[in-house]
């Protein structure tokens, strides 16, 4: 059975050294690039399990921006590598779907720690999502997300444009419609791995995902504000035709 890749990004050859020497002792294949346009190069030859990428890289191109491609292509988990411990920074990562997110300078058995949870919890995700997915449909007002081809359909037919985060955040509604949840429990269930929890990427994903579903964003009538407390979906659920 061949190795997991991991791809590596990173502009400090020194770090791109380390990480494949340390993760290829245990037990993973990695390719380590240096900047974007070597890692769409890498992306479109083959799957990985789960990419470390840089936030700071050279020729002007951001981390982020990188991820956000990722991201409309593909739900590989992403550990982000900076040598800012900024908390902007952070909910920034994470509002665009990161998994983790590590400062520099890192401890490279944390970091194995880190991947190790990472896609446990995911291939768990994924076995879970398999189960339950196969014909997993939820219509609303009008809307029809469907799980297993992680679209959404709007009340006229139309294809509406979800990012990996705003889809997960409204499944987590829709699955426990009625129900009060906590921007700890959002946090925990779009991104299924412990991590203090954001309020500032809570908010600003719900503010997207309320633009393109709320008939008036600024005055939700399906997912509603609980001072104090979190968010909960209160839209009609339609009945299966």
């Amino acid at each position: 059975m061949d190795p997991d890749r991991i791809l590596v990004v990173d502009d400090d050859a020194r770090i791109r050294q380390m990480l494949v020497r340390y993760f290829e002792d245990n037990g993973f294949r990695v390719v380590a690039v240096p900047n974007g346009a070597s890692m769409r190069s890498e992306l479109s030859k083959g799957d990985f399990v789960a990419i470390f990428l840089d936030l700071i890289l050279p020729g002007g191109e951001s981390g982020l921006d990188l991820l956000r491609e990722v991201r409309a292509r593909s739900n590989v988990p992403v550990l982000m590598l900076t040598g800012q411990d900024d908390v902007t920074d952070k909910v920034i990562g994470l509002e665009f779907g990161a998994d983790d997110y590590v400062a520099k300078p890192f401890h490279l058995r944390e970091l194995l720690a880190r991947l190790r949870t990472v896609l446990r919890r995911r291939n768990a995700t994924l076995e879970g999502d398999r189960a339950r997915t196969q014909e997993e449909l939820h219509r609303f007002d009008g809307f029809v997300l469907d799980v297993a081809r992680r679209r959404l359909s709007s009340p006229v037919g139309l294809d509406v444009p979800l990012t990996t985060g705003e889809f997960d955040m409204l499944l987590v509604f829709l699955r426990s419609a009625g129900r009060v949840l906590t921007r700890e429990t959002l946090m925990d269930q779009t991104r299924n791995r412990s991590l203090e929890a954001f309020d500032r990427a809570i908010d600003a994903q719900i503010v997207r995902l309320r633009k393109k579903i709320e008939t008036d964003p600024k005055a939700p009538a399906l997912i509603q504000s609980v001072r104090g407390v979190g968010y909960v979906f209160t839209g009609r659920i339609d009945p299966a035709p």
